[in-house]
């Protein structure tokens, strides 16, 4: 599909400025070895394809499966990466010779010609190793055309991390002038990209302080600037300024979220899995479900044993689609890095606003699995309200008896049994536990935290306080 025609796109997926000059310095290097030469950067996303006319190379037997997705998708799966990478490219200053491995979808070998820049990599030319191949006289001269990449690459790279600060500088600034100062600066800094709508992303916990490894723009779709942020008192996070074609259209951003966690290793989909064979597909990018309140319905009156009475049926919630009467995600926090994704906005005014929303929301699917991997400040209902509580004020100690040892049970219990809307039948199916078992640890909630679960403050109070338990 893309033989013949270089493809190479800026920071936010429109042509770069450097176009030409990838596209004749990839052609050169592909003269210069008599074969098709592809230049990536160093994420695997493809930046130029050369022109090389020879019918050999466009036997569709020449495509195996990794080649084909790399062409057809323009990026790489994560375990693609992982498997070169292998071949120890990201260290080599020369050529690397990478064998065939058909079980791998492998078919065909590889040269891989590392683009590097005062030492540093930013990028790969490949090219398909056939015999005879090309002689090192032809690869030495083809190293120099590489020289010429990186400091391009280097370029851009530069003027990304130059944006970087300028975000970051927004990001962190205090309300009022200091902060419309650093959001003017931005704005000039992105020119005609500042228009239209954007959103934020936030990446938490991100699992490096290394500069070096923090992400960049190139290796975001969609994403116009990046940077690190702290993220509570150890850790940082990772801050993406996305830009949208509609507001109501967020497939970039989550989109980018989801490449985002895969680079932290928190990324969930099909295959794909680092350090396996490359034939998978990546994942990330899809968020994850959001269950939404259920509209309360009638209980029998009474104590604990008379609540396996219920009066009309579940609402459906209002976001995301219905589960049905007994499934409920379990509870509990994410075991990886999580992302969360702001409420879209034209322009850059109200970008502190957005950063909020965005950490607010990666906070929220930190504490809660159904919400993640990647979560929308617009879906994460209740804790909308608790992620802008101080933490001393947001934990109460009526949950206190809960969630000491030996007791994490009862704390589940309650919560599950609060978001059916105290239905006993969904609640017992939920967990798993016989209806009258309900009832026996729903009378020991009631007893450890003195609250009255047939009164509507105390169930409210006690399912908040439960929530911001684990934020």
């Amino acid at each position: 599909m893309y033989e013949g025609t270089p493809v190479v796109r800026d920071n936010a997926g429109m042509t770069s400025e450097h176009r030409g000059d990838y596209e004749e310095l990839v052609d050169e290097i592909s003269e210069l070895l008599g074969a098709p030469a592809t230049l990536e950067n160093r994420d695997f996303e493809l930046i130029a394809f050369g022109a090389y006319d020879s019918e050999g190379d466009l036997d569709p037997s020449a495509l195996d499966p990794v080649r084909t997705r790399s062409i057809l998708t323009r990026r790489s799966t994560a375990a693609v990466r992982a498997w070169f990478e292998g071949f120890g490219i990201t260290r080599a200053s020369g050529p690397v010779r990478i064998p065939p491995t058909p079980e791998a979808g492998v078919h065909r070998g590889r040269i891989c010609l590392p683009v590097r820049h005062r030492g540093v990599v930013h990028g790969y030319v490949w090219l398909l190793d056939d015999d005879p191949g090309p002689s090192d006289d032809q690869l030495s001269a083809a190293m120099l055309v590489t020289a010429r990449i990186g400091a391009l690459l280097a370029d851009e790279a530069q003027h990304g991390a130059d944006l970087s600060r300028e975000l970051r500088a927004v990001l962190t600034a205090e309300r009022g002038w200091q902060r419309d100062m650093a959001i003017a600066e931005l704005r000039t800094a992105l020119g005609t990209r500042a228009d239209g709508p954007h959103t934020v992303v936030c990446v938490a916990p991100w699992p490096s302080a290394d500069p070096d490894d923090a992400p960049s723009v190139r290796a975001v779709p969609g994403a116009t600037a990046l940077c690190t942020l702290p993220w509570g008192a150890t850790d940082q996070c990772v801050a993406a300024l996305i830009r949208l074609r509609s507001p109501d259209v967020l497939t970039p951003a989550t989109t980018a979220a989801g490449r985002l966690l895969e680079r932290a290793g928190g990324g969930s989909g099909p295959g794909g899995t680092p350090g396996g064979p490359p034939g998978g597909t990546s994942g990330g990018g899809a968020t994850g479900g959001v269950r939404g309140a259920s509209s309360g319905a009638p209980r029998g009156a009474g104590g604990p044993a008379s609540r396996g009475t219920v009066g009309g049926p579940v609402g459906a919630t209002s976001r995301g689609p219905s589960r049905g009467p007994a499934s409920v995600t379990p509870h509990g926090p994410s075991r990886g890095p999580s992302a969360g994704v702001a409420t879209p906005r034209s322009g850059l005014a109200e970008l502190g606003t957005a950063w909020w929303e965005a950490s607010a929301a990666a906070r929220a699917a930190l504490a809660e699995t159904r919400l993640g991997p990647v979560a929308r400040w617009s879906s994460i209902g209740p804790f909308r309200l608790l992620t802008a509580l101080p933490p001393d004020v947001a934990r109460d100690p009526v949950v206190d008896a809960l969630v000491s040892p030996g007791r994490q049970e009862l704390a589940r219990t309650a919560e599950v049994y609060l978001d059916c809307a105290g239905q006993a039948a969904r609640t017992a199916a939920e967990l798993g536990i016989h209806r009258q078992t309900l009832y026996y640890r729903l009378a020991r909630i009631e007893k450890l935290t003195g609250l009255d679960l047939d009164d509507g403050e105390d169930r409210l109070l006690l399912h908040m306080a439960l929530k911001a338990h684990r934020l």
